[in-house]
């Protein structure tokens, strides 16, 4: 009785629970949370110092009691005891200003398309566990083709490439359903870890992964740009454990990212080959749709394109796709309904 008064004074939420950043999707507001998945815990006293965006500003700073830990690693939950952590913490901040100090709230998380029974029940009980009343789980390439607006649901091929922190989800959607897919542990963490290694191989440097990422938003491209761009790098000399700062530019950053990015290109084409002919001619039709934050590297679209053959643009606002996707279905139980496969009465 408690669960359902509870429930209806708590706010329907839709989770993109991502290996680097968590979006929050409240009900009738849009989003209200965009924070790094990281938690920062004390060791000896097993307390939650930090979560989000300040646990994330700790990493490679902290005292040897205290961790900031990355809960999910390649999409999936690592760590169960902080994540729930976690998400109370989260499910608690979009309920702020309201009037209920228990919410019990419909959660959707979206999920990759390869995940475990195993890994699922995690994260479902770890949602339940941090408050959630029901849980409902989507695929995360599912939830991103409907926050882009695609036709999910119609007899015709939507094509989308997710490029995440942890993995790269590529889907062909018809239907209200997966058709083909492939999932890789590779996305952009990988692709910092490419400019990390690089800098150290060639200039004895070594350098955060925070840094690292900076230099791939900043001048990281799959293309070459028609102004050549640099940036300067500070880090630790391997040599004489001294601060050093080198000047790296966009040639040198695209050369090293380079086989990661032909990696996810080649399993594009996989994709398009094991994909039915009826499907196939409708993407070449409509085109290829990059969702996530890998979708916002400088001429990425253009790389896919020459090599496949295929129209591709980048989702509007790629970063929030997945989370609209999940609120837009909290507002649509129709909708979700056809893409979960379960009966009505259970929504």
């Amino acid at each position: 009785m408690f669960n359902k008064l509870f429930g209806k004074l708590s706010h329907d939420l839709g989770i993109d629970l991502g290996t680097k950043n968590t979006l929050v999707y409240v009900e009738d507001k849009g989003i209200v949370i965009n924070e790094p998945t990281v938690v920062a815990v004390n060791t000896r006293t097993d307390e939650i110092l930090a979560v989000g965006e300040e646990a994330r500003r700790m990493i490679g700073k902290t005292p040897s009691h205290i961790q900031a830990i990355k809960p999910l690693v390649d999409g999936v939950i690592s760590d169960f005891e902080v994540t729930e952590k976690m998400l109370k913490y989260f499910i608690d901040k979009a309920h702020e200003g309201g009037f209920t100090f228990s919410p019990r709230p419909r959660v959707i998380i979206g999920i990759p398309l390869d995940i475990t029974e195993v890994e699922k029940k995690a994260v479902e009980d770890a949602a339940k566990s941090a408050g959630a009343r029901k849980v409902y789980l989507i695929e995360e390439s599912m939830a991103a083709a409907i926050g882009a607006h695609l036709p999910v649901t119609d007899a015709t091929a939507t094509m989308i490439v997710d490029i995440g922190g942890g993995t790269t989800e590529i889907a062909v959607i018809s239907l209200g359903g997966v058709v083909t897919y492939k999932t890789l542990r590779l996305a952009g963490n990988e692709l910092d870890n490419n400019i990390t290694q690089y800098i150290r191989e060639e200039y004895n440097l070594l350098i955060g992964e925070q840094v690292a990422e900076s230099i791939k938003i900043r001048i990281g491209s799959a293309i070459p740009m028609r102004e050549p761009m640099e940036m300067e790098v500070r880090g630790r000399d391997l040599i004489n454990g001294l601060p050093r700062s080198i000047t790296i530019g966009d040639a040198q950053v695209r050369e090293t990212m380079g086989r990661s990015l032909h990696q996810i290109i080649d399993n594009i084409k996989a994709t398009l080959e094991a994909t039915p002919p009826e499907l196939v001619a409708d993407i070449y039709e409509k085109g290829i749709v990059l969702t996530g934050g890998g979708a916002l590297l400088r001429g990425l679209d253009k790389a896919i394109a020459q090599e496949t053959k295929i129209p591709v643009r980048v989702a509007d606002d790629p970063l929030i796709c997945l989370a609209k996707g999940t609120g837009m279905l909290l507002a649509d139980p129709v909708l979700l309904n056809k893409v979960l496969s379960l009966p009505s009465e259970e929504l």
